[in-house]
């Protein structure tokens, strides 16, 4: 049970000998806005750079190393319709140590990073405000170099086309970035540090009672509790939004986006699991295995899905002037599991392979505390391991053709590679 520091800030001690580290993460948890995402990603910059007792990055790093070579870091993601600003620690465990006292150093270090940034005078100091912005707009310049990401992002602009807060990345966008001064992000960390639901997991071989002590120190105060809704829904349309773009490369992009209806927890999640895996997330899915091997058409070919927006996508390489030829190939494949053409192999090395990465994922520290976070912020959901492995192994060709039904193509972006002239 989550053990309340303060209104809207809860503590999850998770408890395990599995690991010889104490994992530490703090979670800044709102709901996702167009006109905070960019101040909360220049801000984890900021934080994780320096602060006020440890103006630089030499005196951050020595008092990483006085912890035993403890490793820290912040960033940001979003989920479904929450934006979330995640502050995480890996430290070595006091019971293999003689006299030592790393966890409460480390819940000392988080109060420093957090409560403590570098700020003088209502502003972040000048040198280090000017060069994270400076890395962080160099960062968003890069992106259109990378073709792939390039697209990836392209497809979400279009398919959430909606919703100003769902279109834009995770880390915001360099408009938005130009306009943020040192005073205003020293503004917005106030803000953050007041009005955020926060989350903070300690995972390892920990006494409760010692950890609650330590973190029941960070000087948080009580905040309107409750979060928004983490599932974002957007209505199907019945109309196909497409964009083309040019540019000289030698391989085309060509991406996908499904409405699919489907979200974490529903009764159709784990045969939305299998579909994926049988359409194309795996090196055995149709797409991989008839597009790109069997009719030789794509460089690369595969479908991922996020379950807090209902959202399917599908990322192909392709030659440009086979864009017609692969889009009906892909519609073939997705009608193929429509009628129920699907092997009882293509099943089973489905469910083995997402046996696999669950069961793998129980021993990755990260992977278990964000389930710990969905399972506290969604309890109704939360499933034991057996009966996780159960329900996906129960899924039947007869669920994977009822989940392919109600996948909906709503968006094509292709980004088509001009000859290069020799």
């Amino acid at each position: 049970m989550p053990i309340a520091l303060a209104q809207g800030v809860n503590l999850h001690v998770v408890p395990t000998e599995k690991y010889k580290t104490v994992r530490i993460l703090v979670r800044f948890n709102t709901r996702l806005n167009k006109e905070i995402i960019t101040k909360r990603t220049l801000l984890s910059s900021l934080l994780e750079t320096n602060s006020l007792n440890y103006p630089d990055q030499v005196k951050l790093s020595e008092k990483l190393a006085e912890l035993y070579g403890a490793s820290f870091g912040i960033n940001v993601n979003k989920k479904g319709h929450l934006h979330l600003l995640n502050l995480s620690m890996n430290l070595v465990n006091d019971k293999y140590l003689e006299n030592s006292h790393v966890l409460a150093d480390a819940a000392d270090f988080v109060k420093e990073i957090l409560f403590y940034p570098n700020i003088i005078d209502g502003q972040f100091e000048a040198e280090t405000f000017q060069r994270e912005k400076e890395n962080l707009k160099a960062y968003y310049e890069s992106i259109s170099e990378d073709k792939q990401v390039y697209s990836s992002l392209a497809l979400q602009n279009l398919y959430f086309s909606q919703s100003e807060d769902q279109k834009i990345p995770s880390f915001g966008t360099i408009a938005d970035l130009e306009k943020e001064t040192a005073e205003s992000i020293a503004a917005y960390h106030q803000q953050m540090i007041q009005e955020d639901q926060v989350d903070i997991f300690v995972l390892g071989d920990v006494d409760e009672a010692e950890v609650k002590a330590l973190f029941s120190k960070l000087p948080f105060e009580d905040r309107a509790s409750g979060i928004a809704d983490i599932f974002y829904a957007q209505p199907s349309r019945n109309v196909i939004e497409e964009r083309s773009e040019q540019e000289t490369l030698a391989q085309s992009k060509l991406n996908l986006g499904y409405h699919t209806d489907v979200y974490y927890g529903d009764e159709n999640y784990f045969a939305l699991q299998i579909f994926n895996g049988v359409f194309g997330g795996f090196p055995h899915s149709k797409l991989f295995m008839n597009v790109r091997e069997k009719e030789n058409l794509a460089y690369y070919a595969s479908s991922s899905i996020d379950t807090f927006r209902g959202f399917l996508s599908v990322q192909t390489g392709i030659d440009g002037k086979n864009r017609n030829q692969v889009l009906r190939l892909i519609s073939v494949e997705l009608d193929n599991i429509r009628q129920g053409n699907v092997t009882d192999l293509e099943i089973e090395q489905t469910k083995a392979m997402l046996k696999n990465q669950y069961l793998l994922s129980l021993d990755n520290a990260g992977a278990v505390l964000e389930n710990e976070y969905l399972n506290d912020l969604i309890p109704h959901l939360r499933l034991k391991d057996d009966e996780w492995i159960r329900r996906m192994e129960a899924v039947t060709i007869a669920d994977v053709q009822r989940v392919a039904k109600l996948v909906q193509l709503q968006a094509i972006f292709f980004l088509e590679g001009e000859t290069v002239d020799e």
